[in-house]
């Protein structure tokens, strides 16, 4: 018969890795993966509207990870949010007149920044700012554009 003390000393490590393994996946799901921030730039872009936009969510480019949102504040001279945007070391040939949007990834997914390069010969740099942007589109705003239009067209004038 095997040595009690072993088993429960090979139980324990088993528990042990199961739980460093549950941390590591919850900081994954979290976006939390990097102990330091990644080398690169930041910029800034301003929207009217960031809709549910957090600090970590992922910046894209093509559909590729490039960067993510490094602060979210809101500026009281352009009455605007101010997103501050920190893109990875390898991309540093994005053109100047790059636009951003807000978007959602599926039905009721996160919110990302994504990227539609310009065609500039100049690129970002550090504390550039992207001038083209686009808010995040608030579903309870497009519910009541419809309605208010399916509501004027019904009252019209009828002839």
């Amino acid at each position: 018969m095997k040595d009690p003390r072993l088993i429960e000393i090979s139980v324990g490590a088993f528990v042990a890795l199961g739980l460093a393994a549950l941390l590591m996946l919850a900081m994954k799901v979290a976006n939390l993966a990097e102990f330091s921030a990644p080398q690169g730039y930041e910029v800034r872009a301003y929207f009217d509207n960031i809709g549910g936009l957090q600090v970590r969510s992922p910046v894209k480019m093509g559909g590729v990870v490039v960067g993510r949102v490094t602060a979210i504040s809101y500026d009281s001279e352009r009455y605007q949010a101010k997103v501050t945007l920190r893109i990875e070391r390898g991309y540093d040939h994005i053109p100047n007149d790059t636009a951003a949007n807000i978007y959602t990834a599926g039905l009721l997914g996160e919110q990302y920044v994504g990227l539609e390069a310009g065609g500039e010969e100049n690129y970002l740099r550090e504390n550039s700012e992207i001038t083209i942007t686009q808010s995040a589109v608030v579903l309870e705003k497009a519910m009541q554009e419809f309605l208010y239009n399916k509501t004027a067209k019904s009252s019209g004038p009828k002839s």
